[in-house]
């Protein structure tokens, strides 16, 4: 216990002597250190924020029917193929020919809460319909009609099961308020959106579902996975994904993780050369000191195991420095860059400081080398 005392002393008091030296040296442990741990919580988080940021670009997958159309329970049953956690929404929807003002229009029925987690791109002026008898139209079809939120609106259909030789065909006919306008940049411009149940009041006809979308914040091999099985078990329901979104999402990724890795890398080697600079420059400073302690006996391994022990004292304290520098700089980067809260990880504290006194220790190594290779009778002598 003594000896174990004396040898912590020794490379303390040794460390304090030269505290300008170390100061740099522990600065670039913990600069190497910070880097390391905060750009390895990125990498490991960028998946979930990335996913998180591409689901403002609408759905993922699609589900469509094998047989024309399917049921809320297909759709139910494909959805449990999904964790809940990573099924951001289920939007479905079907769509009929309705008229207004005696002009043929495409209406959408949906369900409203669905359809904002799915497509959250889609802006509206006014609010989204929240109770039956209340309507979105979209941008043209508003502009055509020259409809503007609040209106009252008559919205006409003819059933299917109406004879064709009847002089007379009585629509179905329902009243709605509009409560929004939508803008896409796309075709949904064109289509009115209503519940489901008020579609199926207005047409008179059962549920059923054209197609469904579906946001799942999951890597492009999961969504494969879930497609797959999805596409397997439910026997009325086929799925895809949308390749736009799963391949753009992989391709950023992808990229994104190579260049946090590189740049790590490229951090880590950079510290490794400021420590052996350093302690390059503490070996020469203490040249004649090395030489006397081997002149009364001291053994090369007692003379590695001192720098050694100051390495790796330097390397505790920049790994615990860096740890906790590296939370806090990639809690910034999360919340400037992802808008979101940066998950904490544990595991990660005791990985950043065995690698940063794996990293100062592998950078001591030449110079501690070149300490024993001191000739004590040329040192003492000068020379």
């Amino acid at each position: 216990m003594k000896k174990r005392k004396m040898f912590l002393r020794m490379i303390s008091a040794s460390l304090m002597r030269r505290r300008s030296r170390m100061a740099v040296a522990l600065l670039s442990i913990a600069i190497g250190a910070t880097i390391l741990s905060g750009l390895v919580s990125i990498y490991y988080d960028v998946p979930r924020q990335m996913g998180a940021q591409f689901r403002n670009y609408g759905a993922n997958m699609i589900l469509t029917g094998t047989s024309g159309s399917f049921t809320a329970d297909d759709l139910a049953k494909a959805c449990t193929e999904i964790p809940e956690k990573e099924l951001v929404g289920a939007a479905p929807y079907r769509y009929d020919n309705v008229r207004i003002r005696n002009i043929p229009v495409v209406a959408a029925g949906t369900d409203m809460e669905q359809a904002q987690k799915t497509s959250p791109y889609w802006m509206v002026e006014g609010r989204w319909p929240s109770a039956d008898g209340e309507i979105l139209i979209g941008k043209a079809a508003a502009e055509s009609f020259r409809f503007r939120e609040g209106d009252m609106i008559e919205v006409d259909y003819t059933p299917e099961t109406a004879k064709q030789g009847e002089e007379t065909v009585t629509d179905n006919t329902l009243y709605f308020t509009v409560t929004g306008i939508l803008s896409t940049g796309g075709s949904e411009e064109n289509y009115v959106y209503m519940s489901m149940t008020d579609l199926e009041k207005l047409t008179g006809t059962g549920s059923r579902i054209d197609v469904a979308e579906l946001s799942v914040s999951a890597s492009s091999d999961l969504l494969s996975g879930y497609s797959d099985n999805i596409s397997a078990k439910v026997g009325a329901v086929s799925a895809r994904l949308v390749k736009r979104v799963t391949a753009s999402e992989a391709t950023v990724l992808t990229k994104l993780q190579g260049l946090v890795l590189l740049v790590t890398i490229v951090v880590l080697a950079l510290t490794m050369i400021c420590v052996a600079t350093t302690m390059t420059a503490v070996v020469t400073e203490r040249r004649k000191e090395i030489g006397l302690r081997k002149a009364i006996g001291a053994s090369d391994k007692s003379i590695i195991s001192e720098f050694m022990g100051e390495s790796m004292l330097l390397g505790l304290m920049g790994g615990v420095l860096g740890a906790v520098l590296g939370y806090v700089f990639a809690s910034q980067v999360s919340r400037n860059v992802f808008s979101s809260e940066l998950s904490f990880r544990p595991l990660l504290v005791p990985v950043t400081i065995i690698v940063s006194m794996f990293i100062t220790g592998l950078s001591s190594l030449m110079p501690i080398r070149s300490a024993t290779d001191v000739d004590p009778a040329l040192v003492l002598k000068g020379e």
